[in-house]
Order: structure tokens, then sequence, then C-alpha cells
């Protein structure tokens, strides 16, 4: 089993509806509890951001990016918030200025699920063994 959670702040100058809406587009199957200047969300899987990792070809960048964010049995990265709007995935520092889409995964192991989500690659193409 694993949880996939996700949090975005709402700040008095943005739209609550694009700000769900920059959530959305990447974890479409995702359900969402809106607070006055929070959204939260756990999602069941992780499939579209899998697509679009590899449609936007950053697999290694994101692999990068959940290995560095490993604390535990679990990782943490941060989004950008309007290019999650976009649709694109774009990853940032977690101090940003708007503040970011925070995702938490805790998978049962994580560096497996890390290796399915986002496996290495050699010249481009994906390395299974």
């Amino acid at each position: 089993m694993r949880t996939i959670r996700i949090s975005c702040p709402v700040f008095p100058s943005e739209d609550p509806e694009r700000v769900r809406l920059a959530v959305l587009n990447i974890f479409p199957d995702a359900e969402l509890n809106a607070e006055d200047d929070m959204i939260t969300a756990e999602a069941p899987g992780m499939e579209h951001f899998r697509e679009q990792i590899r449609r936007q070809r950053i697999l290694d960048t994101a692999r990068s990016v959940l290995i560095k964010g490993i604390k535990g049995n679990e990782s943490t990265f941060h989004m950008n918030k309007q290019a999650a709007y976009a649709g694109k995935i774009s990853f940032v520092d977690e101090k940003t200025v708007l503040g970011t889409i925070k995702v938490t995964i805790e998978p049962e192991d994580v560096t497996s699920f890390i290796d399915a989500l986002a496996p290495r690659t050699v010249d481009g193409e994906e390395v299974t063994t």
C-alpha cells in the first residue's frame, strides 16, 4: 500500500479554482480538500505523473529529485504551481515565492517505487535491470 499526499497553499492573490486545477492537471484522480488557504489531497496513484515525466523527457530529472527527497521510507518533492496549471511538471525548491505543490510519497519500499516510477536511463533509454 502506498500513500500519496499533496498539499498546496492558496495565497490571497491566487484564484483557488486555478490552484485546484493545477493539482488535478498532474494528479487527475486526487481527492481534494479545500480550506481557506490550503488545498490538501490524496491520490490513489501516479500514473498520469509517470506518463508526463516520459512525455516531457524529464525522466532523469524526476528520478534525481525523487531520490534527493528520500527521508526514511518516503520521498518528498515540490512542483511549480503555474507549470502544473499548464499541465507541465516543473520541479522547484521548497522556498518558492508563490508556494509550491508539495507531494509526499510513502510506499512500502521507496527505492523500488522510484525504480518503477522513474527508472535509470542510459543514452535516454530506460534500464530495467
